[in-house]
């Protein structure tokens, strides 16, 4: 569906693939009866290997055609899906949080919000 299940904010001086980890544990200690975890392409490599010894989760990379036309990629559309519905929110839209816990919460909060729009 393209709900939040985890949210890690970190500063910009730490990588994705690092960070990724930091998500995967909150999701693990949050939720874990996850088997499967699909990843964008840039987080490859000893991420996969790592997150399959740790939890035993399954995480497929979702990679781009070789075409050089346009293509849906599967699951993709989800993220993307969630990011626009995450810039719906305006506080999002800027960066007014001071810490990283603050941003935190506040896309809890857009996604509780957008939750409760969804069921009503």
């Amino acid at each position: 569906m393209g709900f939040l299940l985890a949210v890690v904010v970190h500063s910009a001086g730490i990588q994705d693939r690092v960070g990724a980890r930091a998500v995967l544990i909150r999701l693990f200690a949050l939720l874990n009866t996850v088997q499967a975890v699909f990843v964008d392409g840039g987080y490859s490599g000893k991420l996969i290997d790592w997150s399959y010894d740790m939890f035993g989760w399954l995480v497929t990379v979702v990679k781009r055609t070789e075409a050089h036309r346009f293509a849906v990629l599967p699951k993709r559309w989800i993220v993307e899906r969630t990011f626009a519905w995450l810039t719906n929110s305006r506080r999002l839209v800027r960066d007014y949080e001071v810490s990283p816990k603050q941003a935190e919460a506040m896309i809890k909060v857009a996604m509780i919000h957008l939750l409760l729009k969804r069921l009503a």
